[in-house]
């Protein structure tokens, strides 16, 4: 999906004719905010940083359950806020639809009034046709009159987005939704996720500190650190090309390297290692003599098991077996090199490696795919 670029300013008067979500806070008092993002229609949207990063403070003030010093949130033609004309749309008039990391189930109502008191404006026979039909997209069938003490934490949580969907809401934000269930429950409930989100087409922001969980789930990314918006963009952009080292490593790459850049090539680009040894990686526009750091993708490094092959568009490293440990269906790989004084970090699946060729200590040769390598400059790290 194309994601739009963020809107470093905008004015609270600018029209938009769609369902979309453009957001720019800014707050001194309390936590310190400078946000901006926006979302689209039918877009699921991940604010992602670490604890602390103001992530849930930005989807709070989205839903109207807190206010900023300065800024607006729009969604589609409507203004729930806008600081400079003093407007302010209470929650129930913004009909965002929330679900909550920790459900926020009423315990002494059943699954289906849970859902049923999220629906206004309709009888209570439509009100539970409504709730049944929301149960039933959820996988909650069966399950109606039975209360939440009842209820496995998956099956809580799908009664939580059972809810927030059946008010029919303009927006849907999720605040951290799978952290409080087990890994098997969390790959089902990102499944079902998945599934019913193609039918929905209002804007969706999804709260995670979970880089695996954005990956799955998301269609692009909004990093926030000590409240501020560092990058957005899609997924794979933001993954592989972030736009600063401090990014790089807030997203957890580990195989950042100091460079130069020595040569452009046709679709190319030549970095020089500060010991000498060169890379051949992704064009950059960055002029020759430029500072750079080098992110090398994990998915673009493999095992060489011939010494006199060499690919064009591949770049070969030599060195030895760090370490190597044994993680299920893969190996999780670290190797020394040779020409520097630094580590490479990758998996390997199980089956296309002999253990015995990874203990610690053996000589190895790695292949680096040229269009893994991706240059940041040094001016934004």
């Amino acid at each position: 999906m194309h994601t739009t670029p963020i809107i470093a300013s905008a004015s609270a008067t600018t029209p938009s004719f769609d369902s979309s979500l453009e957001v720019r806070l800014q707050a001194q008092r309390g936590p310190s905010l400078d946000v901006s993002l926006e979302c689209g229609a039918g877009e699921m949207l991940a604010l992602v940083g670490p604890s602390g990063s103001g992530k849930s403070t930005v989807l709070r003030t989205i839903a109207g359950l807190r206010k900023v010093d300065q800024g607006f949130v729009r969604c589609g033609n409507t203004l729930w806020m806008d600081t400079e004309n003093k407007k302010y749309v209470t929650v129930q008039q913004r009909q965002v639809g929330m679900v909550f990391q920790h459900y926020a189930l009423f315990p002494h109502k059943s699954v289906i009034d849970n859902v049923i008191l999220a629906i206004r404006n309709k009888s209570r026979k439509e009100k539970k046709h409504i709730a049944a039909s929301w149960l039933e997209r959820t996988n909650m069938t069966g399950l109606e009159s039975r209360r939440p003490d009842q209820l496995s934490g998956g099956q809580k949580q799908r009664v939580a987005l059972a809810r927030a969907l059946a008010s029919n809401p303009a927006a849907l934000l999720l605040d951290e939704p799978f952290s409080a269930v087990d890994q098997q429950t969390r790959r089902k409930l990102y499944r079902e996720l998945a599934k019913l989100r193609t039918g929905l087409d209002i804007p969706m922001i999804l709260v995670t500190h979970d880089v695996g969980e954005v990956q799955q789930l998301a269609d692009s990314m909004c990093l926030i650190y000590k409240g501020q918006t560092l990058q957005q963009g899609s997924v794979h952009d933001v993954m592989t090309a972030p736009e600063s080292k401090t990014i790089a490593k807030l997203l957890g790459h580990q195989n950042l390297f100091s460079a130069t850049v020595a040569h452009h090539g046709d679709h190319l680009t030549r970095y020089q290692l500060g010991d000498g040894e060169t890379l051949q990686g992704s064009a950059t526009k960055l002029n020759v003599g430029q500072a750079v750091t080098l992110l090398i993708a994990p998915s673009a490094i493999t095992i060489d098991n011939d010494s006199s092959a060499h690919d064009i568009g591949s770049n070969r490293l030599k060195g030895s077996v760090r370490d190597a440990v044994s993680m299920g269906d893969e190996w999780s790989i670290t190797v020394h090199l040779d020409a520097v004084t630094k580590s490479l970090r990758f998996r390997i699946p199980q089956y296309q490696i002999d253990s015995r060729h990874v203990l610690p200590g053996t000589p190895i040769n790695v292949n680096v795919r040229a269009g893994g390598i991706y240059a940041i400059s040094e001016s934004m790290s």
